[in-house]
């Protein structure tokens, strides 16, 4: 049984003009799709072929034999969360639940929000940067390439992806523009809250 690529939340050019429809062109419709592709030959004819993702990815994580069916796995789960940690007219301050935790681990969310895009800037190379929960509290955590948080038992909120083909078309160099931007103007707050259950 092959992996379908889940579809869009929205449509290619709804996060215009913040993250442009020729990004999410060529992110979504090639990046994303070339790691289905990738990985439904990898585990054609497999076990994995009947499993849900995320337990190919826990299963993969730690094997170094498995490495390429974890990598495109995490990739495909990694940006389908992202795509739905945006959303049109997005960012600024959340509430409900996922705002009464921000400030019980950050005090307020000025420092939660410098915490974050300094977390998603410096993170060199490849990667990811989340907001999670662990246990009673959030943390703001890095992954480095396809990295997930859910192979150690975290629950993911939001995502922001800061490998250079997620905004290098629109912002070239610029990651903090396209950080901020993706604060300021994206950011799903009501996933997030769903995301906590």
């Amino acid at each position: 049984m092959s992996y379908t690529l889940p579809p869009l939340p929205y449509a290619d050019n709804a996060l215009d003009p913040v993250i442009s429809a020729n990004t999410l062109s060529f992110h979504y419709g090639k990046h994303h799709q070339g790691y289905c592709t990738k990985y439904n030959a990898a585990i054609e004819n497999t076990p994995m072929a009947d499993m849900p993702l995320e337990d190919v990815i826990k299963q993969t994580a730690s094997d170094a034999s498995k490495k390429g069916i974890f990598n495109n796995a995490a990739q495909i789960y990694n940006h389908t969360f992202y795509w739905h940690s945006m959303r049109k007219s997005g960012g600024g301050t959340p509430s409900g639940k996922v705002s009464d935790l921000i400030k019980d681990t950050w005090g307020d969310f000025d420092t939660f929000k410098k915490e974050f895009t300094d977390k998603a800037g410096t993170l060199f190379g490849s990667g990811w940067t989340w907001l999670i929960k662990d246990g009673s509290k959030l943390a703001i955590v890095q992954t480095k390439d396809a990295e997930t948080p859910i192979t150690q038992g975290k629950t993911p909120l939001i995502t922001i992806d800061v490998w250079e083909h997620a905004y290098y078309l629109d912002y070239q160099n610029r990651r903090p523009d396209y950080i901020n931007a993706f604060m300021d103007k994206l950011v799903n707050w009501d996933f997030a809250n769903q995301n906590l259950g």
